[in-house]
């Protein structure tokens, strides 16, 4: 007898698979197409696409991985994450949109160095290289959260599942470029909160409730009821504040970005944002809560990986039907992320890059072949770790790229050599403060490197007759 468990798996794959396939109908042959969907999205698909592309194997793998070590300290991380990344939908996404269309361009790197005094073609430059270098690491966490998610349901390899993942983001980007990216979005959203609200119902049951849940925790360990992080350097405040930092940093993150510059309107943002929030607050109090019940329910064994602990929950406690819907919700977030990303990364090789191929529809197709290869031979030989492979990509990203989208969305004074020593400033703060000084745990570093983005912004902004 067939699998259950591999069968509702593959259903729901191929679901997907036809999902984007139908997308495919509507699309035209053109660049503008492929790459922004003739900026034709409405807002429930725009809110949900970018809830499931932000909402990846950070979530199902890395961050319940991470709540699962650190506790109730955990909530931190994202409750600071959010409330930045809902106030940036205030300030950048509906100017973005406007924006980029007013200037004709397609990119997040060309919006960066659309009309800038001093040569724009230096700032796109740059702003290419740092997206295509971070988001294609970023890419290959989302195939080694999907690779962990095959190992422990069929117990394959990781390097099978990486291979198998990269295979299906082609597919997606191939069907219908980011129509169908943002199709399949909005179906694999919808099934990772029906997975993660299943999983948490299910875990809160078998702990005995909230309250059981609660004193469990504190048997096992009083530091996992502790709100603050164990001596955390800096303060609990600083701590949060770094977090937040997170959240001001989504609007580096094109891949996430491009859903604003793809809407059908500026008016539709407000919507959009709304929608976004809430399901986002959704899926994550339910992260949090499967992750606490996994404290409980799989006992920390020592060389047990707590960032597979939402998979081996499932296979533990759920009947093989559901954990197919589960393990494929998990699946499904990993690659809306990846196949949005390899898509950006290819409009930046094709727009910012070789702009001799801007025009050329096989030619884009052809780089998302190429960057797709680049991030499967990453996902291979990088660490395994999702959480810190995300986390070091989004402050990077974040920092390098984010103040300068400020800059340009409420189009301060600015040129070339403030815009490229922005985003060099970016990257460098985020490197000292986490690699070198180490304080990376204590202050999320992408706050450092955005301080210091900003200070090279306000010692070389030009004058007032400088206007870009």
């Amino acid at each position: 007898m067939a699998n259950p468990v591999i069968l509702s798996f593959l259903a729901f794959l191929i679901g997907f698979t036809l999902i984007g396939a139908y997308a495919s109908r509507y699309k035209t042959s053109t660049t503008e197409d492929y790459l922004l969907a003739s900026r034709s999205i409405g807002p429930w698909f725009t809110a949900m696409s970018a809830v499931s592309t932000n909402n990846s194997g950070f979530m199902f793998i890395g961050l319940i991985g991470t709540t699962y070590t650190m506790g109730l300290s955990a909530v931190w991380i994202m409750f600071g994450w959010i409330f930045g990344d809902y106030l940036m939908w205030f300030w950048v996404h509906r100017r973005l949109r406007e924006g980029s269309e007013a200037e004709h361009v397609r990119t997040i790197p060309s919006f960066l160095g659309a009309d800038l005094p001093g040569g724009r073609h230096a700032a796109r430059t740059v702003a290419a290289i740092i997206m295509i270098a971070f988001l294609g690491t970023y890419s290959a966490a989302q195939l080694n959260a999907g690779s962990k998610a095959l190992h422990v349901l069929f117990g394959w390899p990781y390097a099978v599942g990486a291979i198998v993942g990269a295979v299906i983001v082609v597919i997606y980007c191939f069907a219908g470029g980011i129509r169908a990216s943002i199709w399949t979005d909005v179906a694999q959203s919808a099934n990772m909160i029906v997975a993660i609200w299943l999983l948490f119902g299910l875990a809160l049951y078998e702990v005995g409730g909230l309250s059981a849940l609660w004193a469990k925790l504190e048997a096992i360990d009083p530091q996992l009821i502790n709100l603050s992080p164990p001596d955390p350097k800096f303060g609990l405040g600083l701590f949060i504040f770094g977090w937040f930092g997170a959240g001001i940093g989504v609007v580096g993150q094109p891949h996430i970005m491009v859903r604003a510059m793809s809407i059908r309107s500026g008016r539709d943002i407000a919507k959009a944002r709304d929608i976004y929030l809430i399901w986002y607050l959704l899926f994550t109090f339910a992260c949090y809560g499967v992750a606490l019940a996994c404290r409980i329910l799989i006992p920390d064994v020592g060389a047990f990986d707590a960032e597979l602990a939402l998979p081996t929950l499932a296979m533990e406690y759920l009947p093989g039907v559901l954990v197919g819907v589960v393990l494929a919700g998990l699946f499904s977030a990993t690659m809306s992320t990846a196949d949005s990303q390899v898509l950006v990364c290819s409009a930046a090789l094709t727009q910012d890059l070789f702009t001799s191929w801007s025009e050329s529809y096989a030619k884009s197709k052809f780089a998302t072949l190429l960057v797709a290869a680049v991030v499967l031979f990453i996902a291979l030989f990088a660490s395994q770790n999702v959480f810190a492979l995300v986390t070091l990509a989004w402050s990077a990203l974040g920092a390098s790229l984010g103040p300068l989208m400020v800059v340009r969305a409420l189009k301060w004074r600015i040129n070339t050599p403030a815009a490229v020593g922005m985003m060099l400033a970016g990257l460098a703060g985020v490197t000292i403060w986490g690699s070198v000084l180490g304080y990376g745990n204590d202050l999320y570093e992408i706050m450092p490197g955005i301080g210091l983005s900003f200070l090279v912004y306000l010692a070389l902004r030009p004058k007032a007759a400088s206007v870009a």
